[in-house]
């Protein structure tokens, strides 16, 4: 069975870089693929999706910068590392690559060797955090991943199904976290709680939402139960198992059900069907 050899697009509009960097890369044992554009690098991506991406800084047209951002837009695209390769020492330059979204930069003229060394790095990185987050997709669980500057770069199909619930016209691509990991979307109250890193330049959050309180609040006064007895109670009304509960409120499948066998007693019923049914009227006879 033959190994799958990485892929790398090597965008420049000079002819003799795309040689010169072709033959290193084969030589290398990696494949690769050129555009001497960024509009035809853009066009290529649309069929193609490289494991990583060589980008000169400076071409007429689309330049590297504007190349950069066009393809972290788009959420497909958007994990690839992106090495720009410039001719500019200006560090301004240096952070603009980098503020596109860059992962790292090489000046020319380009020392293969350091070139390859930063490529393995990179590639390596690139596919342990991709085994992270598909092992999180899997594991299921209301988790994203944002930038240092708190925009969405990820999350797990939980995760965007509940932000496209409670915000009307959600886009990864626009999201961008609240400065107090807290906002209100009607009458929920979205939270985001830092996790860790999972990647370079990428914090992990876990997403856990509340009603609004006033719901709650009605039954922990007519139940005679604690804040928390009662958000379990509202979101076993709402049809939700103790799995899906506990990853909501941000606790254990354990805690959810020592929290329930007090809700039990406290309403005089032995099972979650019994003590749904008469969340729902109450609720409902309190308009």
């Amino acid at each position: 069975m033959t190994t799958r050899r990485d892929l790398v697009l090597v965008i420049d509009d000079t002819p003799e870089t795309l040689g010169m960097l072709t033959d290193a890369l084969e030589t290398a044992g990696l494949t690769a693929l050129v555009a001497s554009s960024g509009q035809a690098a853009l066009e290529t991506l649309r069929h193609v999706t490289p494991d990583l991406i060589l980008l000169d800084a400076m071409m007429p047209g689309l330049d590297g910068f504007e190349t950069c951002r066009a393809l972290k837009a788009l959420p497909a695209l958007s994990p690839i590392p992106v090495i720009f390769m410039t001719g500019l020492s200006d560090t301004a330059h240096v952070v603009r690559g980098l503020e596109a979204g860059g992962v790292d930069y090489v000046t020319k003229p380009i020392v293969i060797d350091e070139l390859l060394a930063r490529i393995r790095v990179h590639l390596g990185n690139a596919r342990e955090a991709l085994r992270t987050r598909a092992a999180l997709d899997a594991a299921g669980g209301f988790l994203l991943a944002a930038d240092e500057a708190g925009g969405l770069l990820w999350c797990t199909p939980q995760a965007e199904q509940r932000l496209a619930d409670a915000l009307p016209g959600f886009a990864i691509t626009s999201f961008r976290l609240p400065a107090g990991l807290e906002m209100q979307a009607g009458e929920r109250t979205l939270n985001f709680s830092l996790v860790g890193r999972v990647g370079p330049g990428e914090r992990l959050y876990r997403l856990t939402e509340t009603g609004g309180g006033q719901e709650e609040a009605f039954l922990q006064t007519r139940f005679a139960l604690s804040a928390r007895e009662a958000e379990v109670l509202l979101w076993v009304a709402r049809g939700k198992p103790n799995k899906d509960i506990s990853d909501i409120l941000g606790i254990s499948p354990r805690t959810v059900n020592k929290h329930l066998e007090q809700v039990f007693i406290k309403l005089g019923v032995e099972n979650r069907a019994s003590a749904a049914a008469l969340t729902v009227g109450e609720l409902a006879r309190r308009g």
